[in-house]
Parts: structure tokens; C-alpha cells; sequence
């Protein structure tokens, strides 16, 4: 007798129980034993594949309306379906956490991206056991599963050789993972995992190499293996894009494609996006352009050098957006010629948030200078404008192209009060289970939905337990009544939505909303915003689609009854505390979460400790502190990299060059202040020590740097200003080399490792790091 179908209501579901030996000798057995099957999925369920572009607004992609020509996304559309009402959470690891949780960012810890987590519940940035990812339920329901690209859910503190690896990719439900954990990265000179175990790509960037292609090259040899060896297993992949989050690197002649494209400028672009969106249909016909940001020029009020400077940039990104789609048009087509197109729900959602104002009002070239208050001069962009793409520049468009690449809504990446915020478009693409090709459809969703539309297409229940954690339950609703029902009623009623003190809530097509902050306004001021004092609109969506007429003065009953309704839903989803800091947040002690290091001042290393976050590596930031390094030079001398934090953007190295031991501190592409030892080492053991004593005063103020060879002074610099939050996101502290990009052009990148012996590294830290909140309360006590 043949065991029953296993319930999938618990994960893992056990082995099913084997028959007893009925006889001595195996001839004898019976019922003859049956070869043990290997788990399915239930008979149809079909492959998933789910792609996330990076920091897209709603109104950017051609699919949408938009200027950025993104033939697959085209393609996809015209043989599936269009949602033109689907909602994110406005900043990238909390949709993410909700993407493949099915449940609000808030309730799974990730009010925040990891980077800015602090201990509070809700913004711990830990997932909880209690709700299992989508990778852990269809591995445990027998599909063969793999990630491939952008990751940041891992909490900071455990990426490192360390670990606890739980929390990676491989730890949360994906056979195979290849791509990057943090909140960004450096197209040319990726920092890159496979698996748990660091890699390094096997080609450079004159040598082809770009980071999307390499992602999907992957993705393509990991399906054909899964289809060629396990044809009866269906595959769940998930591809989310490092692209378009800035740095935008991409391919010149991408760049190229689209030269005096946008000389026209930011509000022409709406005009026509708007016009284009009402042409396909997937705007209404009376749909207005909302509100344009107060405090951000409108074209006509530019200088031609701010013209020019910005007009580039946006020809940069529609570029590397172009080249993004292209490379998922590479794994579709892949797909179709194995014959699994058909079989495949295929969910390309275009943005993780809205279009990102990180880049400030004039765009940069340097992300992470913009980010600690710095701002380029079109001039200067201008200047380099020939390098626009490639590896010496980090650059992000003006606020002005966020808000045009979210038309026709107002607001931008960050604020979730508004549409610009949290709408992107959406394509579904299943011809084994959707009738209709170039439909559109117009329920209200949100990125929790995804998981249980995958359960239900898969004919899978949400699971009440995995790995002995009672689950709770999954707050996001299927799509799938809408898959063959145009006019099928929502089944997604209510939606709460926060972010930095940003705030929404969305009720049968009302909403209630209110702007705490302003996205490009990276640094506080040190005035302290009241939440009491926000200031609440209403719109009514139903009419005035794009959020575009304010009647809060009208339905002041309205706007009552829905905040009390965002208290009930903050409440039950540990939403409070609010918590407005932004990048003061990225300091570990100023957030009030561990790192690694805790209050450890002195740390040793031996041998080549490398890919180190700034969660994970000891924190110089803001404080005098010791770089100590034993070398042994062999005869003939030594050259490389002792230990370096951060690259080319920003960040500071102690190494030897032509032989002599120098230190380098990058002041965020602005310039590099270098010390360097008069002779060459010889042969033999040596101590090379860096002594920086910081100003303090505050946060990212200058100091000096003072290098030692065997205990003699041999020269020091001055650095008049210091990096105070971030060195960068896709750079790491590294022990015997400098990975990515270098943070001098004393040496090249990657091949910079150092020939002699490195012994050991060991840094100290003294006890004088400065926070904001210091600095502030400094400046308070000496003006009262």
C-alpha cells in the first residue's frame, strides 16, 4: 500500500513511515519495499520566477509609460498581465523582508534597512522564526530553489566569516545564492558570495564584466542544471537586481543610446510620461500630475551647466536601466528555449520603492558624498562627464528625475505617505494559468501579496509551523482571484504604510497621509521634529487617482476616522516607537544595536581577514585610533595592501608602495591626503605603525595622521575632514589587500596584495569617538 499524500501543513514534512521486514531473507519480503520517493510539489505547480529591479519609480519604465525603453518588461506585459495599483514599502531591505515573507515589514523586524536597524522590535532587522520565507516553504515542499543578485536582509553584525549564517540566503530557504548582501554594490568590482564563501568575479571590466550579466549568467547554468537533471521538479528563482540603485555603472554605449534624450527636461518628461501612461491605459484618462516637490527648480529655472550636468545623469540611468532589462531578457529567453516559459509564473516587479532623491538636488558623482552632506557642483559633474558609468564614478541622479520617473505621482523613494514612495509597476506573466495577454489590472496590492499568490499557484497552504516554530500568520492576500477577473472587487482593503516617520493608511480607496521628512536631506540639522506636528492630508483615490487634491479641509470626519485606523495597524504591527534618523542611524552605538565588535578597543588579525562590513569591522569612524602591522619583507622587497577600509569613493589604507610603507585617507573622492616613508624596507621583519589622532568636536571632523617605521617617526599629513557615517556600503575592511575598488591610485584594483609576509594587524581604538548626539548636545550647552 502505497503511504498517503504528506500534509504540507507542518515543514519539514516527515518521512513517511516504511513498512516492516516480513521475512529473513529479502527474496522472501512481502509486499516487495518500494524505492522511497523523492518530495514533490503537487502535481502542476508551476516554476516561479520572481524578478526585483532596484530604486525604479512607477513611472520610468517603458511597460509604464516611461522613458526608459525595457523590451522585456514590454514583452512580458504584452503576453500577461499589467497591475497598475501595487504597492511597496518605499525603501529597499523592508520590502524585500516583506517580499518574501508575505507579511508587513514592521511584524518581520524590518522597519528599516539593516544598516539603520536599531533594538526596537520592529526595526531589529532580524527576520523572526515564526514567519518562514518563501524560499523555506517551496524548499520544504520539494522545489529546488536559488537567489541570485541582491540580498540585504542579513542582519549587519552576522557578515562576516563568523557568521552565524542562519540569516544568509542559504540559511533561509535557497539551495544556491550568488550575489551581494548589502544595500548596494559596485557594478565593475563586485563584492560577491557564493553560498556563504566570498568570491571574486573571474573576469575585470576591460575584460567584459559587469555585475548583472555575471548575476544572470549564473541564474541561466543553475536552471539548465535543474531542468536537465531533475526535469519533474519545478525551480523557484529569485532575481533581485543590484540595478538601478545607484552607483550607475553600465556599458557606455547604453549610455550612448540615449544622448540628448532628455534635454527637455524634468517637467516636459512628466507631460509626456502622463500622456504616454493615459496612451496604454494604465493611468486613467483624467489622472492629473500631482503636486511637484516644494523646494526642488523646475527645469526652466536651471543654469545651462545644471542643465547639462543633469541631463547626463538621466541619460546614464535610462541606460542602466535599459541594460538591466536586456539581461532579464537573456534569462527569459533562456526559459523559452528549454521549454519552461509557459510553465513559469514570471512576477517582474519595477522598483523596491519609488524613484530615489538620494542624489540631491543637483545629482553627484559620489552617492556617499551627497549621503555625509557634500553636494558636486554641476561644473564638476559636467567635468567628468566622459566617465559617466564607468568604475571612477558612483553617481545618482537630481531629485528633479525621481520625481519624473514617478509620474504621475508626487514624492519620491522614502516617503511612504505618498504614491511616488510606494507604487511601482508590476507585470505577471503565466501563460499555463492567465487566459488574457496585455491585460491590466486594477486591484490595490502590496508586496506581501506575493508570497500567498505563489502558495495558491502552487496549490500549497500556508504552513502553521517550520522547523517546530508555530508561524504567524501571513498578512499579505492572493492575487490570483484578479489572474482571470478584470473586474473581480478588492480582496486588499487595508494598508498601513511607514517609513522614517513618513506615514500612510489606506482604506477602500481612501487615504490618510503625512510627510515627516524630506528624502534628500540625508543629515539632521539637529532640530528635533515633533510627530504631533505633522501636518495630515486626505485624498479620496477612488476620484483623484494620483493624489493630486488634498480635502482634508473638506472631510475632516474622514481624515479622523483613518488616523484612528493607522493607530490600530501601527499598533498590531509594531510600527511604534516612530523613528525619523536617517543616516545617523548607520552608526552602530547612535541606532542603539550590536555590532560585531561591541565595546572591544583593540583587535588583533593574522593572515588575510578580509570582506569586513563596517558592522563587522573595528569602528574608526569619529575617533583617534592604531594601525599596527609586523611584516616580513622578503629580499627584493615587498609591495600591496596591509589593511584598507572602503575604495576609490571614500576610505583609507596603510600599505607599501615601490617598497615604502605609506597611509592614504580618501576624503570621499574630494581628495587623498598621503603620508609616505622616505626609504624603501629592507629585507627582514619590520613594525609599520599609523597613528591618527582625531580633532573631535564632533562628528566627521579632520585629525592627523602619523605613520611610524620600527618605531620612528617618518611623516605625517593633515586630513582636514573625516567620513562620518558610512565609508560605503559596497566596500569592506580587508587585511592584505584592498578588494573592489582601491582606495588610491597607488596601486591597481584587485591585483594589489601584499608580497611579503603580513603577520599580523592589529588596530586600537582609543576612547574618544564622537557621536551626533554629543555633537549636538555640545553645541546646545555652549549657546545656552
Amino acid at each position: 500500500m502505497r503511504n498517503p499524500l504528506p500534509s504540507r501543513e507542518r515543514l519539514p514534512i516527515p518521512d513517511p513511515q516504511q513498512p516492516s521486514a516480513t521475512a529473513l531473507d529479502a527474496r522472501d519480503q512481502n509486499p516487495a519495499f518500494e524505492p522511497r520517493q523523492p518530495l514533490r510539489p503537487p502535481q502542476g505547480a508551476p516554476n516561479v520566477v520572481v524578478v526585483l529591479i532596484d530604486d525604479m519609480g512607477f513611472g520610468a519604465p517603458s511597460a509604464f509609460g516611461g522613458p526608459c525603453h525595457m523590451p522585456t518588461a514590454d514583452r512580458l506585459a504584452d503576453g500577461g498581465l499589467r497591475y497598475n495599483r501595487f504597492h511597496v514599502t518605499a525603501i529597499c531591505s523592508p520590502t524585500r523582508q516583506s517580499l518574501l515573507t508575505g507579511r508587513n515589514h514592521h511584524s518581520v523586524g524590518m522597519g528599516v534597512t539593516t544598516e539603520m536597524s536599531s533594538a526596537a522590535p520592529g526595526y531589529c532587522g532580524i527576520r523572526p522564526r515564526s514567519a518562514a520565507t518563501i524560499g523555506q516553504i517551496l524548499q520544504g515542499n520539494g522545489y529546488n530553489t536559488a537567489a541570485f543578485g541582491k540580498w540585504h536582509q542579513t542582519p549587519a553584525r552576522d557578515v562576516s566569516a563568523a557568521g552565524p549564517f542562519d540569516r544568509w540566503p542559504t540559511g533561509e530557504g535557497f539551495d544556491k545564492f550568488y550575489g551581494f548582501l548589502c544595500a548596494e554594490m559596485n557594478h565593475w568590482y563586485p563584492v560577491l558570495f557564493d553560498g556563504t564563501n566570498p568570491v571574486e568575479p573571474d573576469r575585470k571590466p576591460e575584460d567584459g564584466y559587469h555585475l548583472s550579466e555575471d548575476m544572470v549568467d549564473k541564474a541561466i547554468d543553475w536552471v539548465r542544471d535543474q531542468t536537465a537533471l531533475k526535469p519533474d521538479n519545478p525551480f523557484f528563482v529569485y532575481m533581485p537586481f543590484g540595478a538601478t540603485h545607484a552607483p550607475y555603472h553600465v556599458p557606455q554605449e547604453y549610455r550612448e543610446r540615449y544622448r540628448g534624450t532628455f534635454d527637455h527636461g524634468w517637467d516636459r518628461q512628466r507631460e509626456i510620461t502622463l500622456r504616454r501612461q493615459k496612451e496604454l491605459g494604465v493611468v486613467p484618462q483624467d489622472a492629473e500630475l500631482a503636486p511637484w516637490a516644494e523646494g526642488v527648480p523646475h527645469w526652466d529655472e536651471l543654469s545651462e551647466e545644471e542643465k547639462r550636468s543633469a541631463a547626463s545623469l538621466m541619460e546614464l540611468y535610462a541606460g542602466f536601466a535599459e541594460h538591466t532589462d536586456d539581461q532579464v531578457g537573456r534569462f527569459v529567453d533562456a526559459l523559452d528555449e528549454m521549454g519552461e516559459l509557459d510553465n513559469t509564473l514570471f512576477v517582474y516587479i519595477l522598483g523596491d520603492n519609488g524613484a530615489s532623491a538620494e542624489g540631491g538636488l543637483g545629482g553627484t558623482l559620489n552617492e556617499h558624498r551627497f549621503a555625509s552632506g557634500i553636494p558636486d557642483s554641476a561644473e564638476m559633474i559636467n567635468q567628468h562627464d566622459e566617465a559617466l558609468g564607468d568604475a571612477t564614478t558612483h553617481a545618482h541622479y537630481p531629485v528633479g528625475w525621481a520625481l519624473a520617473m514617478n509620474t504621475p505621482f508626487q514624492w519620491t523613494k522614502q516617503v511612504a505617505s505618498h504614491f511616488g514612495g510606494t507604487r511601482d509597476g508590476m507585470i505577471v506573466h503565466w501563460p499555463n494559468g492567465i487566459h488574457e495577454s496585455g491585460g491590466l489590472r486594477e486591484q490595490f496590492h502590496h508586496v506581501i501579496d506575493v508570497l500567498p499568490t505563489v502558495l495558491e499557484a502552487a496549490g500549497l497552504p500556508h504552513p502553521s509551523e517550520v522547523n517546530g516554530i508555530a508561524q504567524q500568520p501571513i498578512e499579505g492576500t492572493s492575487m490570483l482571484y484578479s489572474f482571470n477577473e478584470a473586474q473581480a472587487p478588492d480582496q486588499h482593503r487595508v494598508q498601513y504604510f511607514e517609513m522614517v516617520g513618513n506615514r500612510g493608511i489606506y482604506q477602500d480607496g481612501w487615504m490618510a497621509v503625512t510627510r515627516h521628512g524630506t528624502p534628500w536631506e540625508m543629515v539632521q540639522d539637529g532640530k528635533r521634529r515633533s510627530f504631533d506636528d505633522d501636518t495630515w492630508e486626505l485624498y479620496d483615490t477612488n476620484v483623484d487617482w494620483t493624489q493630486a487634491r488634498d480635502i482634508s479641509a473638506q472631510r475632516p470626519d474622514k481624515l479622523r476616522e483613518l488616523q484612528q485606523l493607522f493607530l490600530v495597524e501601527a499598533a498590531k504591527h509594531n510600527v511604534f516607537p516612530l523613528d525619523d534618523r536617517m543616516t545617523e542611524r548607520e552608526n552602530p552605538r547612535e541606532a542603539g544595536r550590536l555590532d560585531l565588535m561591541g565595546d572591544r578597543r583593540s583587535v588583533r588579525f593574522h593572515g588575510n581577514a578580509t570582506r569586513l562590513t563596517e558592522e563587522t569591522a573595528p569602528n574608526v569612524k569619529n575617533r583617534s585610533h592604531t594601525l599596527t602591522a609586523q611584516v616580513e619583507v622578503p629580499e627584493g622587497g615587498a609591495d600591496g595592501v596591509l589593511v584598507a577600509q572602503g575604495g576609490r569613493f571614500g576610505g583609507w589604507s596603510l600599505y607599501l608602495h615601490e617598497g615604502r610603507p605609506a597611509y592614504a585617507y580618501n576624503e570621499m573622492g574630494i581628495k587623498v591626503d598621503t603620508v609616505r616613508a622616505s626609504e624603501p624596507l629592507s629585507a627582514g621583519e619590520h613594525e609599520v605603525r599609523l597613528r591618527f589622532d582625531y580633532d573631535g568636536g564632533g562628528v566627521g571632523k579632520g585629525g592627523t595622521a602619523t605613520l611610524h617605521v620600527d618605531g620612528v617617526e617618518s611623516g605625517s599629513v593633515r586630513v582636514d575632514q573625516t567620513i562620518p557615517y558610512y565609508f560605503a556600503f559596497d566596500e569592506t575592511f580587508d587585511i592584505g589587500c584592498d578588494r573592489a575598488s582601491p582606495v588610491t591610485d597607488d596601486y591597481l584594483p584587485v591585483d594589489n596584495a601584499f608580497t611579503g609576509r603580513l603577520k599580523q594587524v592589529r588596530v586600537d581604538l582609543d576612547d574618544d569617538q564622537w557621536s551626533d548626539a554629543e555633537a549636538q548636545e555640545a553645541f546646545r550647552t555652549a549657546h545656552e
